[in-house]
């Protein structure tokens, strides 16, 4: 009989620096699927050689490598008799604008908790421990604490002995009397190559693109060479048990089977256009790209569960070569699923500060650690007050969900500026005003300045040019008082602004691309076409947006827009 070793080790691959988190808090469009977390959008494109921490499951059939410090991915899964991986591996750990929080990387499977999207836990650690499987081997458990829903997850990774199949026990639970909406989808990044063909048991679905209109289809309507972009929600009867597989022309290739609360499955291809083939190099460069296979608990991704309060779901998945239909050993799982685990690394302490708050009862088998520094101002308001520091400085994420205590905390700028936030969160736009006015009567800070901008458009800039003098660091600050001189037909004093800024703010790609917008709007269209002639990166481009190109089609008319700067994801001939 065989055996099964869990190893804590590193993973070195060159790698981006995630970089500081943007200090402005998402007020706008989706703000409900992020708040009370910042953005993370302060990486670049430079690689240096990394060293990550990482887990190794591993018997005689199957090598599972986990890192716990990025979302608790799944990184790779070799299957040991072929020596080849299951998953897409990627060679590197590039972020790129395409999660909740921004930063995003593609490669194994992704454990997705919260809203539609990628989770904003995706680049963030989370508590990893091990616990005794039913049958003597090790279990890797991963867990943490949801913060745009209030949810505890785990995630426990389990490789019996003899098996070819790496089960994943996953169970998230609502601690609250108050129902939650619930959405879990899992991402698995499978090779992409020429005979690559999808296995489900389905023969029909719906189909979703870049046109942005959903409409029922042929199971077959998708294909791994389709040319745009696409997703495709596969309808599984009731009555046969769901699982996907991607396989090549001789069988081989991972299969994705499940409990039946994991119903939904679905598969995202980037398409063969010189967009999708962009973002694909852009994400994983040196490869020859992926296609994903997806899981989730409801049918489509614009979906959720009502998850009722005090609510506990769990279920089991199964991630191993195509072949023979896995066991599901649900119950065997079960019977581990709150043990108390030995804690190998560290997540956040904002689970443990939930706790502290409500007074809930710690859940059997994910036990919360201590408060790091991100939480301690919001310990001192649980004792009374916040502490006031310099205005300056970033006041940190705005802990929504404290409303009722930010009303009656003593005020300062700093707990008026958060309850400003927590105000406009919860739809009180005139209250939240007021917060930050009262804010800015006590102490002036380029966040309340800024955040009262967005409040109140036709006095925004204004109150953002006073925001970029009191910060000129701040590379989203300067962002977005660029867009809205340049919205304001100010074109002359957009180009003061970014003259007067720290070069290594001016530099950066983001700002590069609006530099071209200012010359273009000042006449100085060969100035504009230099920028893109000498060559610049947006390393925060967003998935679907098209300003390389609106701007270049601005510079250069009808020239065809060059390879680097194509993203494009929907095949429509302009150029």
């Amino acid at each position: 009989m065989g055996r099964t070793a869990l190893t804590v080790t590193e993973l070195r691959l060159p790698a981006a620096a995630l970089g500081p988190e943007n200090p402005l808090p998402v007020l706008g469009e989706g703000m409900e699927k992020v708040l009370p977390c910042l953005l993370q959008d302060g990486y670049g494109r430079s690689l240096t050689e990394t060293a990550l921490p990482a887990v190794v499951l591993e018997n005689d059939h199957l090598a599972a490598t986990v890192l716990p410090g990025l979302g608790g991915r799944l990184h790779s899964l070799v299957h040991k008799p072929s020596g080849r991986d299951l998953l897409f591996r990627n060679p590197v750990f590039q972020p790129a604008n395409l999660a909740l929080r921004n930063a995003w990387f593609a490669g194994g499977v992704e454990w997705n908790l919260g809203s539609t999207g990628h989770t904003t836990m995706t680049c963030a650690p989370m508590y990893a421990g091990t616990v005794e499987g039913p049958d003597g081997s090790p279990v890797l458990r991963l867990w943490e604490w949801e913060r745009t829903r209030n949810l505890v997850y785990q995630v426990d990774l389990w490789l019996p002995p003899d098996s070819s199949f790496l089960y994943v026990g996953v169970r998230i639970r609502n601690p609250w009397q108050h129902e939650v909406p619930a959405y879990w989808w899992s991402n698995a990044a499978v090779p992409l190559r020429s005979d690559t063909r999808i296995l489900v048991p389905a023969s029909s679905g719906w189909h979703y693109g870049y046109t942005q209109r959903l409409s029922r289809v042929d199971a077959s309507f998708v294909s791994v060479d389709d040319r745009d972009a696409a997703d495709l929600f596969y309808d599984i009867p009731s009555d046969r048990q769901p699982w996907i597989a991607a396989v090549d022309a001789d069988g081989f290739g991972l299969m994705q089977a499940s409990t039946d609360r994991l119903r939904g499955r679905k598969l995202f291809v980037w398409g063969t256009g010189a967009g999708g083939r962009r973002w694909q190099s852009w994400l994983a460069p040196g490869t020859d790209g992926y296609l994903e296979i997806q899981a989730g608990l409801a049918p489509t991704q614009f979906e959720y569960l009502p998850m009722p309060g005090g609510a506990s779901w769990d279920w089991l998945e199964a991630y191993g070569p195509y072949g023979d239909f896995p066991s599901l050993p649900l119950d065997s799982w079960r019977s581990v699923a709150s043990a108390e685990p030995t804690v190998l690394f560290s997540g956040s302490g904002w689970g443990a500060l939930e706790l502290l708050r409500t007074g809930t009862d710690p859940l059997p088998g994910t036990p919360f650690g201590s408060l790091g520094l991100e939480q301690l101002p919001w310990l001192a308001l649980l004792d009374g007050a916040m502490p006031v520091g310099d205005p300056l400085s970033p006041p940190g994420c705005t802990l929504v969900a404290w409303h009722s205590l930010l009303e009656a905390a003593p005020e300062s700028w700093i707990s008026l500026y958060h309850l400003g936030v927590a105000r406009w969160y919860h739809g009180d736009t005139l209250g939240a005003v007021s917060a930050w006015e009262q804010s800015l009567a006590l102490a002036e800070s380029p966040w309340s300045l800024r955040a009262l901008a967005f409040a109140r458009p036709d006095r925004a800039v204004g109150l953002l040019l006073r925001a970029i003098e009191l910060a000129p660091s701040a590379p989203g600050l300067a962002v977005e008082t660029l867009e809205a001189l340049l919205a304001a037909g100010s074109a002359v004093e957009a180009a003061s602004i970014l003259a007067s800024l720290p070069e290594a703010v001016a530099t950066l790609g983001r700002l590069r691309l609006l530099d071209a917008r200012i010359r273009h709007a000042l006449g100085d269209v060969a100035g504009a076409r230099a920028i893109y002639d000498t060559g610049f990166e947006v390393a925060d481009l967003r998935e679907g947006e098209e300003s390389l190109t609106d701007t270049w089609r601005l510079i250069a008319g009808d020239e065809p827009i060059p390879a680097a700067y194509d993203f494009r994801m929907v095949s429509v001939l302009r150029d």
